[in-house]
This record gives C-alpha cells, sequence and structure tokens, in this order.
C-alpha cells in the first residue's frame, strides 16, 4: 500500500491550501484516515480523523478552520484548510488505518507566512 500527498506549498496568513492524499495498493477495509503534522523541534501531532463511517474528529487547535473528507471510490483523503495561521507550518503526512494494517504517507510541507 502506498500513500501520495500533495497540495502544500507556501501560503500567507488567512490563506488556505487542500491536501489530498490517496492510497494505492491492496487495500482491504480501511477503519479510518487521519492527517498528521510535525513543526520543527516538536513532536508530530494529530490534526483530524475520518473514519470509514464518515466520522469526522480535530485537535482544538484547527477546529472551525480545517475540514477533513474522503472520496471512498477513489481512496483518498484531503484535508482543507482555511484561515491559516504562522503555527499551522509543519510538514503534514497522511495515515491509513486498516484490517491489513497501517500506513504513512511521504508528508507534504506547508509554510504560512506572516
Amino acid at each position: 500500500v502506498q500513500l501520495q500527498a500533495s497540495g502544500g506549498g507556501l501560503v500567507q496568513a488567512g490563506g488556505s491550501l487542500r491536501l489530498s492524499c490517496a492510497a494505492s495498493g491492496n487495500i482491504f477495509s480501511i477503519n479510518a484516515m487521519q492527517w498528521y503534522r510535525q513543526a520543527p523541534g516538536k513532536q508530530r501531532e494529530l490534526v483530524a480523523t475520518i473514519t470509514n463511517r464518515g466520522s469526522t474528529n480535530y485537535a482544538d487547535s484547527v477546529k472551525g478552520g480545517f475540514t477533513i473528507s474522503r472520496d471512498n471510490a477513489k481512496n483518498t483523503v484531503y484535508l482543507q484548510m482555511s484561515s491559516l495561521k504562522p503555527e499551522d507550518t509543519a510538514v503534514y503526512y497522511c495515515y491509513l488505518a486498516s484490517i491489513g494494517g497501517s500506513y504513512w504517507g511521504q508528508g507534504t510541507q506547508v509554510t504560512v507566512s506572516s
């Protein structure tokens, strides 16, 4: 199974970005897909989760600004990020949890300038 993340970049504070993560390979029974982020010098933190039933959950720091969604037919998860702040600067990673195993994407850099 491979996860290909894309959509990162440089944006000014208050701007928006949409991250995508496409899963390919022998995927069996996805339980949840998630986005994590890791800022320089900090631990990786969970940003958002979407389950196989479509339930979503967010870190307090991104509630109201970020939206996670998925296209089951494409095995793709998205993270719409709005009202971005400099403290949102990090490498963003997607994560897939399934009955067959758990997998990480390669990460995509998001930089928010003030």
